[in-house]
């Protein structure tokens, strides 16, 4: 039994039963768990999806025990951070790039040190739609920082935003996500895709 937890935002929620404690939502896990276990027929797995739309590094933080620690998952997967820019962009007032990275490194070795999880991160993304495109101003640096973390903690590392940007060309990218933010279901079967192929090695390694 491979037990595999996803983190995060309302990407990762979407629409999922927080009465149910298998419900995996409508986005891209539900996609994501129905590749893998394609991948994979004869492996037994669990999939947890602990998303919380609305949510930004520092919720991870207060969350650590309940939804990563207690659950102690064989991976773990993160995407957080658009939460983090949009929250304040009206102003642009930015939660500085120090804090945020403390804050995420908080999440990080609780995992390392409580945990047998391999981690995965996953990069946040921006589809451009014209009321968004200043959000790249502070997304941008905090990529960066999941980047850097990411080769300090991960054994994976999902470039989302690349790879969206990349599936932009000769499409529309409204059709992946219509306010720039949340997947449409086009959206939601391209990320879990690429998650799968990005689990893959993590999942034959264990």
């Amino acid at each position: 039994m491979i037990r595999i937890l996803f983190q995060g935002d309302s990407i990762t929620d979407w629409g999922r039963n927080y009465e149910e404690y298998f419900s995996l939502g409508h986005g891209y896990v539900k996609f994501a768990s129905e590749y893998i276990k394609q991948m994979f027929p004869n492996e037994e797995f669990e999939f947890v999806n602990r998303g919380i739309g609305g949510n930004k590094v520092l919720d991870l933080v207060n969350r650590l025990d309940t939804d990563f620690i207690e659950i102690q998952p064989d991976i773990v997967s993160i995407l957080i951070g658009i939460n983090d820019v949009w929250h304040l962009a009206g102003d642009r007032n930015w939660l500085p790039n120090d804090v945020f990275e403390a804050q995420f490194r908080t999440v990080l070795d609780a995992v390392k040190e409580k945990t047998n999880a391999k981690i995965m991160l996953i990069e946040p993304f921006l589809i451009p739609v014209e009321d968004k495109l200043h959000f790249r101003e502070d997304l941008a640096p905090k990529i960066e920082i999941i980047r850097k973390l990411a080769r300090e903690y991960a054994v994976a590392y999902l470039p989302t935003d690349g790879l969206l940007n990349a599936a932009f060309i000769g499409d529309d990218p409204i059709s992946f996500a219509q306010d720039g933010v949340h997947p449409t279901e086009k959206g939601a079967k391209f990320i879990g895709k690429k998650y799968a192929e990005c689990i893959k090695p993590i999942i034959e390694s264990l």
